[in-house]
């Protein structure tokens, strides 16, 4: 699934490609692209039909592209792709919906493999769409108040790899990024929230500030064709991971093998010696 640094690239992407432009023509081609707008496809293409992209934005996980007072809110899910090119290039059998524009040029698909990911339209959403008013601001955002997330952390019964991906505490931290801050913080994923020190998780955020930025230098992290940038074309971060998906390899700190350990459905990796397993209680 594209976490925060992909996300953040596609909507650059956007930014870059759409913003300024009218939209000519909306094509639907798959209905579950659009099941959060209970209104039906028709009612979203005439919607957006001759209105200008404004902007486009992002919290944690969700983009959304401001038309007017309303928004074309967009989750990625674990396939999605916005994709901008040539509008006589030939359609893919997973694009879901297609936006043409009126000055001719480049179109916009998005496309989904899995059709887990989807698109709405968020009436008075162009600020911040009522759907994710709920989601915390991500360490990227000028918004972030680590003393408030530090607070809520500590306030929590959990171990902190299931805070860093709670989306109510703060947003965009996935599986992949949450391995890689946590082990150059040296804490294991499985330690209390609430006994780390303010000094620990001031210091696990400046380890997530860093691998984000390194990873948006990057292109992002791509472990196969399901994310892309807006060209098409794959990041390259996956090569300087850490810990993440290396089990049995050498930790690049210590050289010791990196562990694999179950995690929520997924999986969590960790140094044994730069991230030492808690005792009961810690």
């Amino acid at each position: 699934m594209p976490e925060l640094p992909e996300v953040e690239i596609i909507r650059r992407g956007l930014e870059r490609h759409v913003v300024g432009r009218t939209i000519e023509s909306v094509q639907l081609l798959h209905a579950r692209a659009l099941r959060r707008h209970l209104a039906g496809p028709d009612d979203f293409a005439a919607a957006l039909r001759g209105r200008k992209i404004a902007a486009a934005l992002r919290r944690g996980k969700y983009l959304w592209l401001p038309v007017g007072d309303d928004a074309v809110l967009a989750h990625l899910g674990m396939s999605g792709q916005m994709l901008v090119g040539d509008p006589s290039r030939p359609l893919s059998p997973h694009v879901r919906a297609r936006l043409t524009f009126t000055d001719s040029g480049p179109d916009l698909r998005f496309s989904d493999q899995r059709t887990f990911g989807h698109l709405s339209l968020a009436v008075g959403g162009a600020g911040l769409p009522a759907a994710i008013e709920h989601i915390a601001p991500d360490p990227l955002e000028p918004a972030f108040d680590l003393a408030a997330v530090t607070a809520r952390i500590r306030g929590r019964r959990t171990g902190i790899k299931r805070a860093l991906l709670d989306q109510s505490l703060v947003s965009g931290i996935g599986n992949i990024y949450a391995d890689e801050a946590l082990w150059r913080a040296q804490l294991h994923w499985a330690r209390a929230s609430r006994l780390l020190k303010p000094a620990q998780i001031a210091r696990l955020f400046a380890s997530v500030q860093e691998v984000f930025a390194e990873s948006l230098s990057a292109g992002g992290t791509t472990f196969d064709s399901l994310y892309v940038n807006v060209n098409g074309q794959s990041g390259y971060y996956g090569r300087s991971l850490a810990v993440y998906g290396r089990a049995g390899q050498p930790c690049r700190r210590c050289g010791t093998p990196v562990r694999r350990d179950p995690f929520m459905n997924r999986s969590a990796f960790s140094c044994p010696r730069c991230q030492p397993r808690p005792r009961t209680g810690q």
